[in-house]
């Protein structure tokens, strides 16, 4: 196993369980228990976890992300997929923001095509992958960095969003659930949502299968607030069914396209 696997499932069992015991963490992972130790210090200085005697608890705040050099990796076909759904929706000359997160990203990624479009991010992945766009008007939101996934959040950022007028929202979520609507884990961001959502004329959520049938810590809208949900196929259609017209499934392609990212990586997950 990895070492950016073993810590993605250290990171789970924390959220899951509450507490994690770092013996059974190396008997259950099959390495050292020095390895955990470290890959439980090395969480801990990220600010993933919390540190405790033989073992970790989750950050407070529920502020315990999954970092965004793990997020981008999973699930690359699907978000490749929703994401070139997503882009067909934006014409030429339009105006969309685009919030934070890994399947975002790939939004980005896909309308990198379109022409005379204005850009509206709090994602500085998504800002510096299209900064050298030609023919792209990028306005990026000031706010405090949520270091763990890259991305601005804060008072600064609200207001900064509020004050646009766009023609689309394209956000990620954490979790959807019919009766909990869509949901986040870090109630840092549900604000800047909240304003990117009002700041828009339609709101397209953008969110891969495994999102679907769960809840996460904080509400951010109902389903009846969206346009529209974006996901592939691999939710089943039986399960596709109580969402209603505002949920559409998209096929899943064979190969993922090239990211031309810069390649960055965080050393807690090398």
């Amino acid at each position: 196993m990895l070492t950016s696997q073993r810590r993605r499932e250290i990171l789970r069992r924390v959220a899951e369980e509450g507490y994690v015991e770092a013996r059974a963490l190396a008997g259950d992972l099959a390495v050292d228990p020095s390895t955990i130790r470290r890959d439980l210090d090395a969480l801990a200085r990220a600010r993933q976890i919390t540190r405790v005697r033989g073992g970790a608890r989750p950050a407070p705040s529920g502020a315990a992300d999954v970092p965004y050099v793990v997020k981008q990796q999973e699930r690359l076909l699907a978000k490749t997929a929703i994401a070139q759904a997503a882009a067909e929706l934006v014409a030429d000359g339009m105006s969309v923001v685009l919030d934070s997160g890994s399947t975002i990203y790939q939004v980005g990624l896909a309308l990198r095509e379109r022409r005379g479009l204005t850009v509206v991010t709090n994602d500085l992945r998504t800002a510096k992958m299209l900064a050298t766009v030609p023919d792209m008007r990028l306005l990026v939101s000031g706010g405090e960095l949520l270091g763990s996934v890259y991305s601005l959040v804060g008072h600064a950022a609200e207001t900064f969003v509020r004050d646009v007028a766009v023609d689309m929202a394209f956000l990620g979520a954490d979790a959807i659930e019919v009766a909990a609507g869509i949901t986040n884990t870090n109630s840092l961001e549900v604000p800047l949502k909240r304003a990117m959502m009002e700041s828009a004329g339609r709101t397209v959520v953008c969110a891969d299968s495994s999102k679907f049938g769960r809840r996460a810590l904080v509400k951010v809208a109902a389903l009846d607030e969206v346009g529209l949900v974006l996901t592939d196929t691999e939710l089943p259609e039986g399960e596709a069914g109580p969402y209603g017209g505002v949920l559409r499934r998209v096929p899943v392609a064979e190969t993922p396209a090239p990211d031309p990212g810069d390649g960055d990586t965080e050393a807690v997950f090398a």
